[in-house]
């Protein structure tokens, strides 16, 4: 896989619960992980004393998060009634040369910042809050 531009990873928010996904607005910076929890099954019988993990057990979750510039913009708007509303809608997360993750997300953090000579900024976090999918993209 070749080198990928950092805008191109992008964190789209469902607008209406429709499917209808738009990019956040003002985002400069996103991070995404993935997480899997293990879980140890190790034994006295264990080979050679090495720790010993159960296959497709334990607990998956994901995390997103992203800086940007506040731009007041409709997508802003939507994360913050997510926020104050508790709500868990679809995201979209757009993975250059990757695929495409998909599931609720649940807005755990919003916050805004800005200095006297500067732009307004916010950054913003959300955690996965059910099954992801994965599509794949396609091969070039």
């Amino acid at each position: 896989m070749a080198a990928q531009n950092g805008k191109d990873l992008l964190i789209k928010v469902d607008m209406t619960g429709t499917g209808t996904f738009q990019t956040m607005a003002g985002l400069r910076a996103t991070r995404v992980s993935f997480n899997a929890e293990s879980v140890d099954v190790t034994t006295l019988e264990s080979q050679g004393g090495w720790r010993e993990l159960l296959a497709g057990a334990g607990v998956k979750s994901a995390n997103i998060s992203g800086s940007g510039v506040f731009k007041d913009d409709t997508t802003d708007e939507r994360a913050r009634q997510i926020f104050f509303d508790g709500e868990t809608p679809a995201f979209q997360i757009i993975i250059p040369d990757f695929g495409t993750v998909e599931g609720a997300f649940q807005v755990t953090a919003i916050e805004y910042a800005g200095s006297h000579n500067g732009e307004a900024t916010y950054e913003m976090s959300l955690a996965s809050a059910g099954q992801l999918a994965f599509t794949a993209q396609p091969a070039a």
